[in-house]
């Protein structure tokens, strides 16, 4: 047709024939196609588009675009908040949801047929009109006989706030139900049961200035035929542990979830009637991305480590003659898992506190007491995370290559060590986070493979606000790395992407006692600063304070000729993160010339040529 030939500049919906044949379009929109799911039972498919505020259809969105395009307008009027997300700004168009079944009869195979030539055959319906952005990052579920949605729903509140509820909406009416508004906290990850009759979630607890967020999984019955929801109740209530994703076993009568879970994240199964929980893989890797087979033999997963990449693995929910429950088999990936120049251990260590901290570290081959390794802290974002899966953007093992032993701690704030280790630096980033890392460094660099005279630290974001707390608080370390942190919390508070939820726990007392900004006469550290100019989370300004600060009134200033140790590493065109390739393999290259410089004591090595 000429909808499947003209050229696309947006995603769109297409169909593959299972008997083969080429894939055509069945589905366009002027913006785009995206979060598509499909129902198991029926031949019905869900998806998002974005669409301008007063489109009222999706050819009135065309002819609006159209008009903005023309007139060279890109203006956007806000009555509300949030304005930027991430890296791109919001608005002037909003996520909707749509919904169409095929209108052909109850063949499967006539039904594509008819779709991938005509979108004429197709019934599609708005299911959220006017939305606003009540749906920006939503998360919902498609019930298997495609009659209905249960979606987050984000409400405005006073002063700029919002929180997350739960919403039903019906496929055929469009109506919209809530199904669960929580005053006091955000609502996400639903997961409808295998018969349509329940949803499971995730609720998050609104943080205060004292208190943390509690993350607990909850089961909402939706009952009768028009599936009404029933009450509320929370699942496993004694599992201290923030669960990560989860899906039904077929049977309905239980869950398999994904947990953080002391520098790992295991997959484990709930049993619904019993309330229990059981750990099912028992390694030192991360899972996540779970699909479970419909005979409920097997779940599937993407499996993760500091020792290999994402890669597909089986996970055996049944045990036979060959195996037990439990048992991982690894399936064939894309690339070989790479080799590494070096090998992973474990350090653990008592904090002042008495809690136990712990970590991963990566030691060069050839690290001994004769030849110790030069030593790099490495502290992870978040704050609310693990160092516990493989990442292409903070790889250990390009610098452990170069002859570092890098250390990954989980400080407290981390996750998987149960809500306590959370609460200890919750509302005090600069207390209980900074001492266990200085406890779990001193314990690392003890070690006779590593040398305790030649050390750097590195982080990014909260891991980049720790790096500048670091060096406002301590000369320990010959360097500093520092991406896309915070600085003046007082400023960083007001201008970030969802200033509403930073604003739960940085109260002004907690912005005024644990700034680093506060401490810079301190410094004497030569820093690198890193940031990117379209990172929203952590807007600009940070690092532009930062580096007029560490200039003009640390410890170590610009001399009478302007001459500085520090250095300044900005990206006009990357965000929060620096995802491309070009730019990844300069980061890593000034990364390793400043610690080579002031590490190891080189020469300042030539810098790249693609920095002109």
């Amino acid at each position: 047709t000429e909808d499947s030939e003209k050229p696309l500049d947006k995603p769109a919906l297409w169909v593959l024939p299972a008997g083969g044949g080429e894939a055509r379009i069945v589905a366009t929109r002027p913006g785009g196609v995206s979060g598509v799911k499909t129902a198991r039972s029926s031949y019905a498919v869900i998806f998002a588009t974005q669409m301008l505020r007063s489109a009222k259809d999706g050819a009135d969105d065309e002819r609006l675009r159209t008009l903005r395009k023309d007139t060279k307008v890109s203006a956007i009027l806000h009555d509300g908040y949030p304005v930027r997300y991430w890296d791109h700004d919001l608005g002037p168009e909003a996520p909707h949801l749509l919904g169409w079944h095929f209108s052909a009869g109850d063949d499967v195979a006539r039904s594509v047929e008819v779709a991938s030539r005509s979108t004429e055959h197709l019934k599609v319906s708005d299911l959220t009109p006017a939305p606003g952005g009540a749906l920006r990052e939503a998360e919902y579920d498609f019930s298997p006989d495609g009659t209905f949605v249960v979606s987050t729903w984000d409400v405005s509140e006073a002063r700029g706030a919002q929180r997350r509820v739960l919403v039903r909406l019906d496929l055929d009416s469009a109506e919209r139900t809530v199904l669960v508004d929580d005053p006091e906290a955000d609502l996400g990850r639903p997961v409808i049961s295998p018969d349509g009759t329940a949803v499971a979630y995730v609720r998050e607890s609104l943080a205060t200035p004292d208190e943390a967020p509690h993350v607990t999984l909850h089961l909402l019955p939706l009952e009768g035929e028009s599936r009404e929801p029933g009450r509320p109740r929370q699942l496993v209530a004694h599992w201290d542990r923030w669960t990560t994703g989860h899906q039904w076993l077929p049977d309905g009568t239980g869950l398999v979830v994904t947990a953080d879970q002391d520098g790992r994240a295991p997959v484990f199964t709930v049993d619904l009637a019993a309330d229990t929980v059981e750990q099912l893989t028992h390694d030192d890797s991360a899972y996540s991305d779970l699909q479970v087979a419909p005979d409920a033999s097997v779940v599937y997963a993407l499996r993760s480590s500091y020792l290999a990449p994402a890669h597909p693995v089986r996970v055996h929910l049944v045990a036979d003659e060959h195996r037990e429950r439990g048992t991982v088999t690894v399936l064939r990936a894309p690339a070989p898992p790479p080799t590494l120049p070096g090998t992973l251990t474990e350090v653990r260590t008592t904090a002042e506190d008495g809690s136990e901290v712990r970590g991963w570290l990566a030691l060069p081959d050839g690290a001994s007491a004769e030849t110790p390794a030069p030593f790099l802290l490495w502290i992870h974002g978040g704050p609310l995370g693990s160092w516990n899966a493989w990442s292409w953007r903070w790889n250990p093992w390009l610098l452990v290559a170069q002859g570092y032993a890098v250390l990954l701690p989980d400080p407290a704030l981390s996750t998987g060590y149960g809500q306590e280790f959370v609460q200890r630096g919750w509302g005090a980033w600069g207390a209980a986070p900074y001492t266990d890392l200085m406890a779990i460094t001193d314990a690392t660099v003890a070690r006779d493979d590593v040398d305790a005279t030649r050390t750097a630290a590195m982080g990014g974001s909260f891991g980049g606000y720790m790096a500048n707390w670091v060096a406002g608080q301590t000369d320990r370390f010959s360097a500093i790395v520092t991406h896309a942190s915070l600085w003046a919390l007082d400023q960083f508070g007001p201008t970030t992407d969802a200033a509403y939820y930073w604003g739960r726990e940085m109260s002004p007392k907690m912005a005024e006692r644990y700034s680093p900004h506060r401490y810079v006469q301190n410094i004497v550290t030569p820093m690198l600063v890193i940031h990117g100019d379209k990172d929203y989370r952590v807007p600009i300004g940070e690092g532009l304070r930062l580096w007029y600060e560490l200039l003009s009134s640390s410890g170590l200033p610009a001399d009478a000729r302007g001459r500085s140790p520090h250095r300044f590493l900005l990206y006009p065109d990357e965000n929060h993160w620096i995802l491309t390739p070009q730019h990844a393999k300069v980061w890593y290259q000034v990364v390793s010339g400043f610690l080579a410089e002031h590490v190891l004591g080189q020469e300042p090595p030539a810098l790249p040529e693609t920095l002109g």
